[in-house]
């Protein structure tokens, strides 16, 4: 038996709502005809905007991009625009995340099919909380090593001037 739960709001208020949702989402469609996302690789050879939908609406290429071959820049285009395609979905969801809120627009992304880049599990990127405990680990690392330095020279650092500066040197007219 389906368990129910009372409604805490009026017949008026419900569909009140449900034209709300009905208008937000008639306005997903415009949202990512505008969005775009830009990528390009590392050495800077192939640059690649498309929009929401993954029309290709820029490819750049430097004049040295013939280096890969025809097979190996074909490879890097894809790759470069698979990145691009990445970039505009996941900024494509995060504008529509504001004008419906995030559980319609997880309903979104599991009825389109195309999960966004921050939820994937295995491509290779690292979780939030990986991120963070590779910030903590960072952070630690820099604050043990400027203790150390402070320790070998006084913690004054002689090349900063804010560091040498006394504020008890300010004369007070009060």
């Amino acid at each position: 038996m389906i368990e129910r739960e009372p409604l805490e709001r009026t017949t008026k208020r419900l569909i009140e709502d449900g034209r709300a949702r009905q208008d937000a989402l008639s306005k997903v469609d415009g949202i990512l005809e505008r969005v775009t996302g830009t990528a390009r690789d590392r050495e800077g050879t192939v640059e690649v905007t498309v929009d929401g939908r993954g029309k290709l609406l820029a490819l750049r290429l430097a004049p040295d991009a013939g280096r890969y071959g025809a097979d190996g820049l074909g490879r890097l285009v894809v790759q470069v625009a698979r990145v691009a395609m990445d970039d505009a979905t996941q900024s494509g969801y995060n504008k529509v995340a504001l004008l419906l809120g995030d559980n319609l627009t997880l309903a979104l992304e599991q009825l389109s099919g195309r999960t966004t880049p921050a939820r994937r599990r295995n491509d290779g990127g690292i979780t939030a909380e990986e991120f963070q405990a590779r910030r903590d680990e960072r952070l630690r690392r820099t604050s043990e090593e400027t203790a150390a330095r402070a320790g070998a020279n006084g913690g004054e650092d002689p090349a900063d001037e804010l560091a040498s500066f006394d504020p008890s040197s300010l004369r007070s007219d009060r």
